[in-house]
């Protein structure tokens, strides 16, 4: 949180945020959101990444604090293995499977992941089994596509069945995007994800199962006559990293999914498209060095504070005030002179009764010119009851007229559309 010589800072924000919000409070659909985030720009930004695709995350707040390309469907390669692990946790959650299981080496997954494929390998030998927490050491340290292979095989019958568990856990968790045809991210045309579901998938990690992820951390695994050293560069760099994955292939370049923890602030950086292992090293602390640098926290409303109103169509009133849960905070860059804000309500119209208080209604969002993207949920500050008969057939006629506009509204860019300040 800014201190208090930051005022003059806080009440920019402040102004800024108000202002936009008076000018831009709008009632947009879903799609709309994705269209407007996706085309954040980060020309004033302090940071110029040299991947093809890259995003920053902050872990507490969701908040975008970078982004390049950040919904472009990408080949992920081996960072598609969190959603690998991902369906494992939540299976050893369930109680469906224990660490102390006995996963077999088939041929299959020997000779399309072990050594004979020439990837990267945990080495099992032929037609042994493995405990499944030294299948997940080898995934998590050495990447091993034998072993990713084996605990899809033993979960699922086959590694097509898997990939589907795949897919449909990242529906569950809200990867619209993302689609697995393989457990390891070996080559296919049709094994595609974004770095921002990548990003997501890394938070929904950490948040969600908190005993698995020191596992992240480990810095080597023996097996047998093998001493494999994680892949992660970001383990060594000295800057409070303590995961997650990285990913390789000739056509995708290289990439990383990362997480660093410094005064307890966690972010989840990617990066991918990257021309180069070194280039790699270098790219995933830098990223996440300016994050933790260049950005701060804002309190921009106080707790039980009157964010804006929502539209109500057949109510005892037309519009329900909003509010934050207690404070209202956004991270965004610590203000290079030319930074400009914008700020929006949003939220799913029409809004019909019965509302009560504290009800999820819609969000704050608050984006900067760097590509900062903040969206804070609002709540209804009281409650909405159904309006009678003649109201509701007004509302009606009204809602109908708004509709109308609404239409050709949806028409025009968002860039276009948005007022900024």
């Amino acid at each position: 949180m800014a201190n208090i010589s930051d005022w003059q800072q806080l009440a920019r924000v402040r102004r800024a945020v108000i202002v936009a919000l008076f000018w831009a409070a709008a009632v947009l659909n879903s799609g709309q959101l994705a269209t407007a985030q996706a085309q954040q720009s980060n020309a004033s930004s302090e940071y110029v990444s040299k991947a093809k695709n890259a995003i920053l995350l902050d872990v507490e707040s969701g908040a975008t604090m970078y982004q390049l390309k950040a919904d472009e469907l990408i080949t992920p390669a081996s960072m598609s293995k969190l959603m690998t692990l991902a369906v494992v946790f939540r299976a050893l959650k369930a109680g469906q499977i224990k660490l102390t299981d006995q996963f077999l080496m088939s041929e299959y997954a020997w000779r399309h992941g072990g050594a004979p494929s020439r990837t990267s390998a945990m080495m099992v030998p032929l037609n042994t089994k493995v405990s499944l927490d030294e299948l997940l050491q080898g995934i998590i340290v050495q990447s091993g596509n034998d072993a990713a292979i084996a605990v899809a095989e033993g979960m699922a019958g086959t590694e097509a069945a898997f990939s589907k568990m795949m897919t449909d856990e990242a529906r569950r968790i809200g990867l619209k995007k993302a689609e697995f045809r393989n457990a390891t991210g070996l080559p296919n045309p049709e094994h595609l994800m974004t770095v921002r579901e990548l990003a997501l998938l890394a938070r929904y990690i950490i948040r969600e199962y908190p005993d698995m992820y020191p596992r992240f951390a480990q810095r080597e695994f023996l097996y047998g006559k093998h001493k494999f050293i994680n892949r992660n560069p970001l383990l060594s760099a000295n800057i409070g990293a303590d995961g997650m994955k990285t990913g390789h292939l000739t056509e995708a370049g290289y990439g990383l999914v990362g997480s660093a923890v410094q005064d307890g602030k966690r972010l989840i950086a990617v990066v991918a498209g990257l021309a180069s292992d070194a280039e790699r090293k270098s790219e995933g602390p830098k990223i996440l060095e300016w994050g933790f640098k260049a950005f701060t926290e804002f309190k921009v409303f106080d707790a039980g504070e009157i964010v804006g109103h929502a539209r109500v169509w057949g109510g005892d009133q037309l519009y329900v005030g909003l509010r934050g849960k207690g404070d209202v905070s956004v991270i965004l860059p610590r203000f290079p002179a030319n930074q400009k804000l914008k700020g929006e309500i949003v939220y799913q119209g029409p809004l019909k009764p019965p509302i009560k208080q504290g009800d999820l209604v819609g969000m704050l969002r608050v984006t900067s010119s760097s590509g900062a993207s903040n969206d804070v949920p609002l709540y209804a500050a009281e409650d909405v009851n159904p309006a009678g008969i003649v109201r509701r057939g007004l509302d009606s006629l009204a809602h109908l007229a708004e509709k109308a506009v609404g239409m050709a509204f949806a028409k025009i860019k968002p860039s276009q559309s948005q007022a900024t300040q």
